[in-house]
């Protein structure tokens, strides 16, 4: 397929596709998918190998959020019967953040329902990462507090966060469909403070709210121009108690090609998968990591993922190897670059988070008995969505 070879040459040089090219990958049929996914996969493997970078989520503080964002079931007004606590404390953070990395997560991302941080927020955190630091120094921490206000990436830089997220979730165009309590601007905003404060910037997008195909070629080129060093891409997570919980309109194909337009769009920028892979892509997973160098280990911030051994024997079996502690996960251009001079979760399922402020917990648990006909493919799998009871603010173990 002539498009394929193009994007992959575009790929390979760093070269930007044109839109017109990125929507063709999203119209590609589910006949062409497994070319789609081995085009891409060329350009995931030239710049990140057959690594994949773990992440683990610590959700600081769940529920009672006052902005409206549609997705998140952590939002005003939501009625999903997520966790609800305040502030967990340093020790307690710490100690959940110990799990991820002892499961094998290179990278640990503290996330707090909110607006945005109050400068005694920014203390609270600051003393949280720095619990981490001391307790394994070589761990990556990215913080995922909202709206920054001037100054506070640089206190969180200054206390040895690595990372800020603040997710652009969807097209500037359609952005005030899904919130109306800040805007996209705002969001923008926040990034370019991390970048200023020396932060790595990670911000990515939710997919599977009702936005066409037009809405995601449109985020994922802003994000090139924004130029974060990681782009998680969420699966909505249609939580019980939220707006968006009849929209079920992603398929593991439909998905797989979402990642494989991001991966070309942003050929050498850390792709993660965060947010709704378990519950979207099912069995497809394993191919997705063809595309993408990154994923969430365990559990989100509200809701449940795949058990964290099951993630482990899967990045193995696919033939892929976690990426090791003391390994540089971006290539060595964009390092310097960032070295030099600048510098998730949503759930888009729940609500924000390195990559998404969407779920958190263990693995859904398995139906007691198999369904008696075969699942039609549109069918909602609703089975697949649980929220979390265990980890952080709970005193049960964390999924790690």
């Amino acid at each position: 397929m002539d498009l394929l070879n193009t994007l992959v040459d575009k790929g390979l040089r760093r070269e930007s596709p044109t839109r017109e090219e990125a929507l063709a990958v999203l119209a590609t049929s589910d006949d062409d998918v497994l070319d789609v996914v081995a085009a891409a996969g060329k350009v995931r493997r030239h710049w990140f190998g057959r690594r994949v970078k773990l992440n683990y989520l610590v959700n600081l503080k769940s529920g009672l959020c006052p902005e409206d964002c549609s997705y998140c079931s952590q939002r005003l007004g939501s009625k999903a019967e997520i966790l609800k606590y305040t502030w967990l404390k340093p020790d307690q953070a710490s100690a959940a953040a110990a799990a991820g990395v002892s499961g094998g997560a290179k990278r640990v991302c503290l996330v707090a329902s909110g607006r945005g941080p109050t400068d005694r927020d920014v203390d609270r955190v600051s003393d949280t990462i720095r619990a981490i630091k001391e307790q394994n120094e070589s761990v990556e921490v990215c913080a995922c507090l909202g709206l920054l206000s001037d100054g506070q990436a640089e206190r969180l830089r200054e206390a040895g966060a690595d990372a800020y997220n603040h997710n652009l979730n969807t097209s500037e165009s359609t952005y005030g469909d899904i919130t109306t309590t800040h805007t996209y601007a705002d969001r923008v905003d926040t990034v370019h403070k991390a970048h200023a404060a020396g932060l790595s910037a990670c911000s990515g997008l939710i997919a599977g709210m009702g936005e066409s195909d037009e809405d995601l070629v449109d985020v994922v080129f802003s994000l090139r121009e924004l130029d974060p060093d990681s782009v998680p891409v969420n699966f909505l997570i249609p939580m019980e108690g939220t707006p968006l919980a009849k929209e079920w309109h992603l398929t593991p194909q439909r998905c797989l090609r979402i990642l494989a337009m991001t991966r070309f769009v942003c050929p050498d920028v850390e792709v993660r998968i965060a947010g709704g892979r378990e519950v979207h892509l099912r069995t497809m997973q394993p191919l997705a990591l063809h595309l993408a160098n990154s994923i969430f280990l365990g559990d989100y911030l509200t809701s449940e993922g795949q058990a964290g051994h099951a993630d482990l024997e899967m990045i193995a079996d696919a033939g892929f190897e976690v990426e090791g502690a003391g390994e540089v996960t971006l290539p060595e251009h964009r390092t310097a670059a960032r070295d030099g001079g600048c510098g998730s979760h949503e759930d888009g399922v729940g609500a924000g988070g390195c990559g998404s402020h969407a779920g958190g917990g263990v693995c859904a648990p398995a139906p007691a008995a198999a369904p008696a006909s075969p699942r039609l493919a549109e069918e909602p799998r609703t089975d697949l969505v649980a929220v979390r009871r265990r980890g952080a603010g709970t005193d049960l173990a964390p999924n790690a």
